[in-house]
């Protein structure tokens, strides 16, 4: 007897090869078959994240919200890919969206940000998906996360919100984004959804703060810089601490020795992204003068992902925000196998990033996830809330 067909639609995951063009046709048939009510589209090639968000849009039409961003990689139920274009569609028969831009980042121009964020307070024709999450995908090079995230959490703090930094390869040059074919720069997408899956926040690093515990006594947090840790020149303090000379400081050590902040009993990865010519360091995320801060010991990657994947209940689909250095890391610890095979087996697929958001909180070489549990109920038809499948301001 054959199995039975679930009485459910889950996400639909694709990695596709070719220009924007070749990704739209191939996705398309099963795109249509899926009556998505969003799509996140993570490409790994800048110059093409607004022709692929176009021509999605073009061919759902307005009952579908399309977002895309540049990636430093993907990875689609299996291992980092270079080169394939990863699009998720959310069926609009568990799934409502609404999204908003949140522009001119480099102004913080908070009172502007929290305007266009009321509007997601609420969703509408989302009366019959109980269960709330948002999606923050920001600018990577504009350096103001933390303000983003944190207005986020400000105007909606009962909402559970994952997301990404845009990113451009291991350039670290110009990041994109588009919603709905249009492309905006220094910007971040915020987007509310609403569904009646089960979801389960993911959070988990690989490091263990030890040694010391460590002041800031000079930053610089709108650069991200690190002046002075213990009252002397940053990068110099750093080395000793970590028992390397200054002039061996590299990407690879940074990656293996990042700063750990601890807050409120939790503690925060702030990745290092190299010297300063002055003797500070130069950070991936905001530090500020008097922060206390430890250093992270590395542990094995794989075993830590391993542990939290293997230990939830099996998952439709695990959406997922992976930091770049993380995969530098896997590479240089020869656990790509590995890594391929748990994102396999528990179905995870997103891209990597420059950034992490979680909570309120941006931090680095971190893993933020959200895992997609089959609905306890039949879902309604795709006709069956009021009002659009998406909104869009």
């Amino acid at each position: 007897m054959s199995a039975k067909a679930p009485s459910f639609a889950p996400p639909l995951t694709l990695a596709l090869t070719g220009g924007p063009q070749e990704v739209v046709t191939a996705a398309l048939p099963a795109l249509q078959s899926c009556a998505p009510a969003l799509v996140l589209i993570f490409c790994p090639r800048g110059s093409e994240v607004r022709a692929l968000c176009a021509g999605i849009s073009d061919l759902l039409g307005t009952q579908c919200l399309v977002l895309a961003c540049s990636s430093a990689g993907g990875f689609a139920y299996g291992g980092y890919d270079d080169e394939k274009t990863v699009l998720i569609a959310f069926p609009a028969r568990h799934f409502r969206a609404g999204a908003v831009w949140l522009e001119n980042l480099t102004q913080t121009p908070v009172m502007e940000w929290m305007r266009a964020l009321r509007p997601l307070e609420r969703l509408e024709g989302a009366e019959a998906f109980p269960n709330h999450f948002g999606v923050l995908l920001i600018d990577g090079a504009s350096g103001h996360e933390e303000l983003v995230t944190a207005t986020c959490e400000a105007v909606i703090p009962s909402l559970m919100v994952v997301g990404g930094s845009a990113a451009d390869g291991l350039r670290f040059g110009r990041t994109h984004l588009a919603l709905q074919g249009e492309e905006r720069q220094v910007a971040a997408v915020f987007c509310r959804i609403a569904t009646d899956f089960a979801i389960e926040e993911i959070i988990l690093d690989h490091f263990t703060p030890e040694g010391d515990k460590i002041v800031v006594t000079d930053a610089d947090p709108e650069n991200r810089i690190l002046r002075e840790l213990n009252a002397e020149p940053a990068a110099f303090e750093y080395a000793r601490l970590i028992g390397v000379a200054p002039e061996a400081l590299s990407p690879a050590v940074f990656a293996a020795h990042p700063l750990i902040e601890t807050q409120g009993g939790r503690h925060f990865v702030r990745a290092i992204r190299g010297r300063d010519g002055a003797g500070g360091l130069s950070l991936m995320s905001a530090i500020e003068t008097g922060a206390i801060l430890g250093i992270g010991r590395a542990e094995s990657l794989a075993e830590r992902l391993a542990a939290r994947l293997d230990a939830m209940p099996a998952a439709e689909m695990v959406l997922g925000f992976d930091c770049v250095l993380r995969r530098l890391a896997v590479e240089q610890a020869g656990e790509e196998g590995r890594v391929a095979d748990l994102y396999a087996r528990h179905r995870v697929a997103g891209f990597s990033t420059y950034g992490e958001q979680h909570g309120g909180f941006h931090v680095n070489q971190t893993f933020v996830g959200l895992a997609f549990r089959a609905p306890a109920r039949h879902a309604p038809s795709q006709d069956g809330g009021d009002g659009d499948a998406w909104q869009h301001h």
